[in-house]
């Protein structure tokens, strides 16, 4: 299996605070990887990072091989990397049709048709503004505008944060469909009974530092595990 994204000891600051400590972590083609831990353990500074949002500070970050150290989020999303990033980031001044037309569609299968396929709830508010539609309403559009770039490597930061349990469970089938498709996902979630669900393997952050990485599996099957590194109980 190739892989598509390698992160390679990265070390990343706030300043003069040491968020990720030496983090390294892969995903192959086709490969769903959860990135899991508590709140301020570091996933979201590790999307970042690899995004080019927050640079690290030393380590190597590679992208189908290509050294992507210290490249911007432009270069990242050119180079195949579609971004939902926590809190949905949509235009709440946009519809919801204008909001993907903002995406810049990129050769491959995902057009707007399609994605409207995909959510046919996006195309019935596709004359909405981004800003009345409800969260799980807005993290459709934030997938779908995601999509329309044709990502080969899909990160997806807390995509079910805020959601009602029945949301949850639609955009989780959605992200399945991703991987069946060939997408590779980084997906971190704090739900990480619903994440292991779906991956191939799993890495957990404590305090800015891997702690596991092992198979999805073998991680949803130790319940003391799961409570003592990634803080959840063994319940959706």
């Amino acid at each position: 299996m190739s892989l598509v994204l390698e992160v390679d000891k990265i070390h990343t600051f706030y300043g003069k605070s040491h968020i990720l400590d030496g983090v390294s972590l892969s995903v192959g083609e086709g490969e769903l990887v959860a990135l899991l831990g508590r709140n301020g353990a570091g996933k979201t500074t590790t999307m970042r990072s690899v995004m080019g949002l927050t640079p690290p500070r030393q380590g190597s970050i590679r992208l189908f091989g290509k050294d992507m150290t210290g490249a911007s989020p432009h270069q990242m999303a050119a180079a195949g990397v579609g971004y939902v990033p926590e809190g949905r980031k949509i235009f709440g001044h946009l519809s919801v049709h204008e909001n993907l037309l903002v995406a810049r569609e990129t050769k491959g299968p995902w057009d707007i048709d399609k994605v409207y396929q995909l959510f046919p709830r996006l195309h019935e508010r596709r004359t909405s503004k981004g800003g009345r539609l409800s969260g799980g309403e807005q993290e459709m559009l934030a997938i779908a505008r995601a999509l329309l770039l044709n990502p080969r490597l899909l990160i997806l930061d807390e995509p079910s944060q805020g959601l009602a349990p029945i949301i949850v469970q639609e955009v989780m089938r959605t992200i399945a469909r991703m991987k069946a498709d060939g997408i590779a996902v980084l997906l971190v979630e704090q739900n990480a009974y619903l994440a292991l669900q779906l991956a191939d393997r799993a890495y957990v952050l404590g305090e800015g530092e891997v702690v596991f990485e092992g198979a999805g599996s073998e991680l949803l099957a130790d319940t003391e595990r799961m409570q003592q590194l990634a803080g959840v109980s063994h319940a959706a």
